[in-house]
């Protein structure tokens, strides 16, 4: 006796169809797992086993064997554990095979018959939705299938539940889609007292998602503006929640079956592996950069990350994605984040400091800059200076303006972006950081004085193609903010500010 089952395997964020067959045939009493399965897979069959044994349903002695199609196609994950009992349940005629065909499935198996929590449910039921099937998952995580819009879920608390469903003695109920309501309280850009010049670099980077690097002694603030950054960016609109909250299930991050609402924010400490930040590993899991989709990559003492982990961010810096290589197959995973770097200005720190004057100058700061590569600073739209504060300044009762005000800006200026490519056959372009050929021609090409202050600053600056271009989107974002459809000299002139830091002053 034999059935077949609907089961997926994942490919980056990509879902794969797979087979799953099972044959129960005389012989010796075995239970074999084959079509090129991981460890996890390999172990399903004991955690299968003693589940279907905690209620009462004990194998029979014969020969049972899982083939898992296409054969040549490695599978991993422990969500296999709920479609191989299926179907083991089907082939005794204990569920019944003609509905079961009707639903992808997916789960891990406790020893007690619970069904638990996998990872990359919500990718599985838009594809299940795709292919005019249901879903059956683990029940903790039907509110995060129900997000794609499919009816047909299952969400059963443990094989029980879902074996008295298909008697007719029990009925499961439908899940709802339910999006987290944040209870993180963003710190507020109050707390900062002075550095009112790169404020405004942050509120200008916010509103057109621009790169920044902040260069600074220790202690001048950059890390508090970093970490200010979540609080005055808009929230994510649905598409772009569902985009990021994919990568996230994917990632088994989704918690209590809610997608996400906030901006992701990461900030990888700089020890950070190659394969942590940009994704790979074993199983070829997304890095920070795709954790950090639609969100903030903070990189803070950016020097101190190593050469290799820093150069591999150049691609997905263009693209807005990245390719994870490995011998059996290539991913590719959404890397589409907003950049934020802090450095000191050399080792010590000190270089150009008033009070505390670096000794070994410049040859302190030439070392320590020389493990960013150009070509890597070049992508980065905006180079802002951060002074330290004056201890006068700081004795002062803060005075600063707060986020909530900064973020109804933020949030105007990306409504104005959002209206003007609206139209767009390419709806990659949300912001100005996203321009690309002739989108800039169109849309960020400055008045005729503007223009000649432009080509007299990338002569004498030695701007590259790529520099010149982002510093038109900065200026576009910049007259964006005033709401000005036209790019003047005085948009031009402040994005130009913050194009150029001479570093070895």
């Amino acid at each position: 006796m034999g059935t077949r089952i609907n089961s997926i395997a994942f490919q980056g964020i990509d879902v794969l169809d797979i087979d799953l067959q099972v044959q129960i045939s005389s012989g010796l009493p075995s239970f074999t797992i084959v079509g090129l399965p991981d460890k996890a897979v390999a172990e399903s069959r004991e955690r299968v086993r003693a589940a279907l044994h905690s209620i009462g349903i004990s194998l029979p002695p014969k020969r049972i064997t899982i083939n898992l199609a296409p054969a040549d196609l490695l599978k991993e994950g422990s969500h296999f554990d709920l479609s191989v009992a299926c179907g083991i349940l089907s082939a005794m005629e204990i569920l019944p095979q003609e509905e079961l065909s009707n639903y992808i499935i997916m789960g891990e198996l406790g020893l007690d018959g619970r069904i638990i929590p996998v990872a990359g449910v919500l990718p599985a039921s838009i594809h299940a939705n795709s292919c005019d099937k249901g879903l059956i998952c683990p029940a903790q995580q039907g509110g995060e299938a129900a997000w794609s819009g499919l009816d047909d879920i299952l969400a059963p608390n443990d094989i029980v539940s879902l074996i008295n469903h298909f008697k007719g003695t029990q009925i499961l109920p439908k899940p709802t889609a339910e999006q987290s309501i944040s209870d993180k309280q963003f710190l507020d850009m109050y707390d900062i007292k002075g550095q009112e010049s790169a404020k405004r670099a942050v509120e200008i980077a916010a509103c057109g998602s621009h790169n920044l690097l902040m260069v600074g002694p220790p202690g001048a603030g950059k890390s508090m503006l970093a970490a200010r950054v979540s609080g005055i960016l808009p929230p994510l609109s649905p598409k772009e929640a569902l985009e990021t909250s994919m990568i996230h299930s994917i990632s088994g991050m989704l918690k209590d079956g809610k997608i996400i609402s906030d901006r992701p924010f990461r900030d990888p400490h700089h020890s950070a592996s190659t394969p942590s930040l940009i994704g790979g590993g074993r199983r070829a899991i997304p890095g920070e950069i795709s954790l950090a989709h639609n969100g903030v990559l903070f990189l803070d003492e950016l020097p101190e990350f190593s050469r290799s982990a820093l150069e591999s961010l150049r691609q997905p810096i263009e693209n807005g994605f990245v390719t994870v290589s490995r011998v059996n197959n290539h991913v590719t995973y959404p890397a589409k984040f907003q950049l934020i770097c802090a450095m000191n200005p050399c080792k010590c720190g000190n270089l150009g400091s008033h009070d505390q004057e670096c000794s070994r100058a410049p040859k302190c700061a030439l070392e320590y800059q020389s493990k960013i590569s150009g070509p890597l600073l070049d992508r980065i739209d905006m180079h802002i200076e951060v002074s330290a504060v004056n201890p006068w300044d700081l004795a002062k009762v803060s005075n600063g303006e707060k986020s909530s005000s900064i973020r109804e800006r933020v949030a105007s200026a990306r409504a104005f972006q959002a209206k003007r490519y609206a139209h767009l056959e390419d709806k990659k372009i949300r912001t100005n950081s996203d321009l690309r050929g002739e989108f800039i021609d169109t849309y960020a090409t400055p008045d005729n004085e503007g223009k000649n202050l432009l080509l007299n600053a990338a002569e004498k600056l030695k701007l590259s193609a790529r520099a010149y271009h982002r510093t038109l989107k900065v200026a576009r974002t910049i007259a964006d903010i005033e709401e000005s459809e036209s790019i003047t000299r005085s948009h031009i002139a402040e994005a130009l500010s913050f194009r150029r830091i001479n570093y070895n002053k």
